[in-house]
């Protein structure tokens, strides 16, 4: 596993960077940012189902920022998913579900401005993105504007954003929805994970209130993934979620200790390392 320093982790900065509802769009991208070619017999309704949606409740990177600061919490980075697996994954939907975390990885590194770490998640999500059939979404233009702007965290967080919509777009686009909402759904787990790493190091109230924020996202992703029919061999990942849900939805909003999410991070957790094993 490659060795990087400790840095603060941020909560959830996949689900909020990847998939923000507040990106602008690039006018140089050469995936179309738009619907129209969409087949009529594989649209999904876009102001229901879909990725912007499910992340729409999530905060933004603002308050996300603010709250790494505010949680003063040091995390290894070795807690994030290995580069070293990223050639093990086999299966498409395997490969979906890592880009998404992986996705999440880069995001990570990119917030806290960790130019090397970024590179080395770029590669694991450039080699999935190819193998997927997405890699015009991640391509050699793509690299070089986050090499001309790694100075610039706001501008490259947005190229990481606008990438990974076009691979979104590409995918439901091709009749591939299926796999587009197993990238989000890798990308809104692993960033989970994190949230619940942090809290359980920081004990911190806010960090507490901000995980059981997030019923309505995965209420949302629940939902994607069941109306996008996704491979039988990743059920596993609606069935867990689920689980997770009902956990959440049990919760009372009104107390924030470490105690009160130790059942979700567990499920959380378990479901992350069936994700990540290499198959």
């Amino acid at each position: 596993m490659l060795q990087i320093t400790k840095q603060c982790l941020v909560i959830l900065s996949v689900s909020a960077l990847l998939f923000s509802c507040n990106g602008s769009k690039n006018e140089d991208n050469e995936i179309a940012d738009n619907n129209d070619s969409i087949p009529e017999s594989v649209a999904i309704d876009s102001t229901r189902i879909s990725a912007q949606n499910v992340f729409n409740s999530i905060p933004g990177r603002a308050e996300i920022v603010a709250l790494a600061a505010e949680a003063k919490s040091e995390y290894n980075f070795n807690i994030l998913s290995n580069p070293d697996d990223v050639n093990k994954y086999t299966v498409e939907s395997s490969k979906a579900l890592n880009l998404g975390a992986y996705g999440s990885d880069l995001s990570t590194a990119g917030v806290y401005e960790q130019t090397q770490e970024s590179m080395v998640y770029l590669k694991c999500v450039n080699i999935l993105a190819k193998q997927l059939g997405v890699s015009s979404a991640f391509d050699e233009k793509m690299v070089d504007r986050m090499e001309a702007n790694k100075e610039n965290r706001d501008s490259t967080l947005e190229i990481i954003t606008q990438s990974f919509k076009n691979a979104d777009n590409f995918l439901k686009a091709n009749g591939r929805p299926g796999t587009s909402s197993l990238i989000v759904a890798g990308g809104w787990i692993e960033g989970m994970y994190i949230a619940c790493n942090t809290a359980k190091e920081t004990k911190n109230e806010n960090v507490i209130k901000t995980i059981f924020k997030q019923k309505e996202s995965l209420r949302n992703l629940i939902d994607l993934l069941e109306k996008s029919k996704v491979s039988a061999d990743a059920g596993y990942v609606t069935v867990g979620l689920k689980e997770i849900k009902t956990l959440l939805d049990a919760k009372n909003d009104n107390v924030y200790t470490l105690d009160s999410i130790k059942d979700i991070f567990a499920k959380t957790e378990a479901l992350r390392k069936k994700i990540v094993a290499p198959n």
